[in-house]
């Protein structure tokens, strides 16, 4: 393999394109060939063994390609704001509120340093956009890791296990729930100011509760789209599941319930194309709860036509296959560029790898906070990314 070098060379030199700071080019033809003798890795999960041929230091953005340039734009910058290494603060269901210039989100529901389990529930929080701007703009816009404090909602009964979010949905955060114990697993409307009113839309499919719900994504016809796994059971703070592992879609205006794609392992992330015309749906099979990891299973992205009229996800095919870890959350972008919480992969509409935002760590999802701003969730940590790229507009039904 060529040294760090030869490749930083090759990124100074590539097709007159300049190099953005803290970034390496890494063009797939210096590693195609390692050779008999070479070290090849032998786990997807280790972090020790995550693709960094460079050994650049964490965290830093790595480009397969030029064309991530152009999402990364002249000046991009990772900062670690938030930080609680006692607690799994930061898992899951970001969603950025324009108005009030916060991000809501989920704690992590069963599992490491979740506090929570078949008896205890997780936690919703908020952190402030506007504070994270104030802090770094005091630290200097440099600072690498600074401390902005983030907000424990205080939130009735009726979320369990927060999990995945969407929206804004007509003014309301939409929080997805994996249920807790034999408490159903709903989707919930969730107001964003205090005192955090919340509306339960759905909990059933014809009277059976769903396995553990979690993640969930507005189309732009307004209807919801949502996944629905089996973790709650595999991380033992739900009971023995007894539906399929399916994908649903949900009439929010009627209340209609329907499945629209199945034959997963385990459903996951859930995305559109900017027009709505494509379904993005990430199976984290590879890695299940208490059965442990399994790395011949799928850790992929499927992508689907969305059919005009009925909406059921059709001509199923693999779109991206990760190479570290697996991909739980998904975002795109305005020009239809995918972004996975796998050490924070992005692809372009082709499913070709053209980035990462090089993190070294466990990280679950993430979302876009306003222009140029990207914010991802790492579990007990929440880091800050500048970029050029901007996240698709909220539907507005």
């Amino acid at each position: 393999m060529r040294s760090r070098n030869v490749l930083l060379m090759l990124a100074s030199a590539a097709a007159g394109h300049a190099l953005p700071p803290n970034t390496v080019l890494i063009e797939p033809s210096s590693f195609a060939v390692m050779g008999p003798n070479a070290t090849f890795r032998q786990s997807a999960f280790d972090p020790a063994e995550y693709f960094n041929p460079t050994n650049s230091s964490p965290p830093f953005f790595q480009a397969f390609d030029v064309s991530f340039f152009d999402i990364l734009g002249d000046s991009p910058s990772i900062h670690q704001v938030a930080e609680n290494a006692t607690w799994a603060f930061a898992h899951e269901g970001p969603v950025y509120v324009s108005e009030t210039d916060e991000v809501f989100f989920a704690s992590r529901a069963g599992g490491d340093l979740s506090f929570s389990d078949w008896d205890h529930n997780n936690h919703m929080c908020k952190i402030s956009m506007s504070e994270i701007e104030s802090a770094l703009e005091a630290a200097g816009d440099n600072a690498a890791n600074i401390s902005v404090p983030y907000t424990v909602l205080d939130i009735n009964d009726d979320i369990q296990m927060a999990n995945g979010g969407g929206g804004p949905f007509e003014g309301d955060v939409l929080v997805i729930t994996s249920g807790r114990g034999y408490l159903p697993p709903s989707i919930v409307r969730l107001n964003p100011y205090p005192p955090y009113n919340t509306t339960v839309i759905l909990d059933n499919f014809f009277g059976r509760q769903f396995n553990s719900l979690n993640d969930i994504e507005v189309h732009p016809s307004g209807n919801l789209f949502f996944t629905d796994p089996t973790y709650g059971y595999l991380i033992r703070f739900r009971p023995l599941p007894l539906m399929p592992t399916q994908v649903y879609r949900l009439d929010p205006r009627t209340g209609s319930v329907s499945v629209v794609a199945d034959h997963f392992g385990l459903p996951n992330g859930i995305a559109f194309s900017p027009d709505g015309s494509t379904a993005y749906i990430t199976d984290t099979a590879s890695r299940a709860g208490f059965l442990g990891v399994n790395q011949t299973l799928p850790a992929t992205i499927y992508a689907y036509d969305v059919d005009e009229e009925t909406q059921a996800f059709q001509n199923r095919r693999v779109f991206a296959y990760i190479e570290t870890s697996v991909i739980d959350g998904i975002s795109v972008d305005t020009n239809g560029n995918v972004y996975g919480s796998a050490t924070d992969g992005v692809f372009n509409s082709n499913g070709m790898l053209i980035g990462k935002i090089y993190l070294n760590e466990n990280t679950a999802n993430m979302v876009f906070a306003g222009p140029g701003r990207f914010l991802i969730l790492a579990e007990t940590k929440i880091y800050l990314v500048r970029i050029a790229a901007a996240g698709i507009p909220p539907v507005s039904p």
